[in-house]
């Protein structure tokens, strides 16, 4: 079934994470994972208890009976916003690298070389690669900010987590499922079209990344993890 098959592409993607002839392409996207998710735990330890007992303050009297499952709730949520922020830093600096990580991947998988791929091609594509960077940004940002003003009207901050898990699971399916489509020239547009195709199996998918991302020392190797299981993804489901 779709609605478990994205965990399923997840756990081999870390599977084969430990390949030998992928260790060199998984080291430079884990080593950029590593120093920004660093990063982001001190702000979540400095800033989230703060930020969530604020929010929990504006809650209505006839809601108080659910400030528990409120705080709760949203310190999961506030702890997988900072940790979905910096993974959309953390791939914006690495996308070329796991641009090739997916490459090779998708090489160990069929045996066929990926049509413009490596090196040579990683130098000369590097400003497609940021630039294929740039359009997710574009995409999200604007959906951020309509989720965040209607965070503001009074009643719905009881259904805001889901809607903000929900938006985080296909956010991270877009993110990572779109290194194979680049990498075999399916343009940004036509990779939506294709996710919003086959919705379950793209949320599963970007639902298993988010939830890795609040593990810790698991949250380190989401980036490489998410790369290659997207890959095995494209080549068992799209290509």
């Amino acid at each position: 079934m779709d609605i478990s098959k994205g965990f399923i592409y997840l756990a081999k993607g870390a599977r084969l994470l430990t390949h030998k002839e992928l260790r060199l392409f998984v080291f430079l996207p884990l080593l950029v994972n590593v120093l920004l998710f660093g990063l982001g735990i001190g702000l979540v330890f400095v800033y989230v208890g703060g930020w969530v007992d604020a929010s929990v303050a504006t809650l209505p009297d006839w809601l108080a009976w659910s400030a528990w499952l409120l705080w709760l709730v949203l310190t999961l949520l506030l702890a997988m916003g900072v940790f979905w922020g910096f993974n959309i830093i953390a791939n914006l600096i690495a996308a070329p690298f796991n641009g090739l990580l997916a490459e090779k991947t998708q090489m160990l998988l069929t045996g066929c070389p990926v049509d413009g791929g490596g090196w040579d091609d990683f130098l000369r594509l590097l400003p497609s690669a940021l630039g294929r960077e740039v359009s997710k940004l574009l995409y999200y940002l604007p959906r951020v900010i309509i989720l965040f003003v209607v965070g503001f009207i009074p009643g719905m901050q009881l259904f805001m987590p889901w809607l903000w898990l929900a938006f985080a699971a296909w956010m991270m399916a877009i993110q990572y499922v779109d290194y194979p489509m680049d990498n075999n020239r399916i343009s940004f547009a036509n990779m939506k079209r294709r996710l919003r195709q086959r919705k379950l199996l793209h949320l599963s998918f970007g639902s298993g990344v988010s939830l890795l991302l609040l593990l810790p020392l698991i949250n380190f190797f989401v980036m490489p993890i998410a790369v290659v299981g997207a890959t095995i993804l494209w080549v068992e489901e799209h290509q």
